[in-house]
């Protein structure tokens, strides 16, 4: 298991702060396939995984769910035929903090 993915996450409200430009930097060296994207202003954290079939995709989907749904904080999936996009960002706080990162980490050892 990944450091970043061990680490414990953190109680996340609206007013909390979003990871600086810097850390963002530091957590992405540890997350090579993800990307930043940015939507409606939002700086969101995601990744595309492929699979052999819709079976493979859709498992992986709710294994995503279950890590999410234990950790109280939830990405958007989009399940397709063969791939899965996953997106994290902390919805109240309109942008990315360290928590988005730690259950990247998280999905990526899923995906392992």
């Amino acid at each position: 298991m990944s450091e970043l993915a061990q680490e414990k996450c953190q109680a996340c409200r609206g007013d909390a702060p979003q990871v600086t430009p810097e850390e963002r930097d530091t957590y992405l060296a540890d997350l090579p396939q993800w990307q930043i994207v940015e939507r409606d202003g939002i700086m969101q954290l995601e990744r595309v995984f492929t699979f052999r079939n819709f079976q493979q995709a859709l498992a992986f989907t709710n294994r995503v769910g279950e890590i999410a749904e234990a950790a109280g904080h939830h990405p958007a999936l989009l399940t397709e035929w063969g791939k899965v996009t996953v997106t994290w960002w902390s919805h109240e706080m309109k942008g990315l903090h360290k928590n988005d990162f730690i259950l990247a980490a998280r999905t990526d050892e899923v995906a392992a």
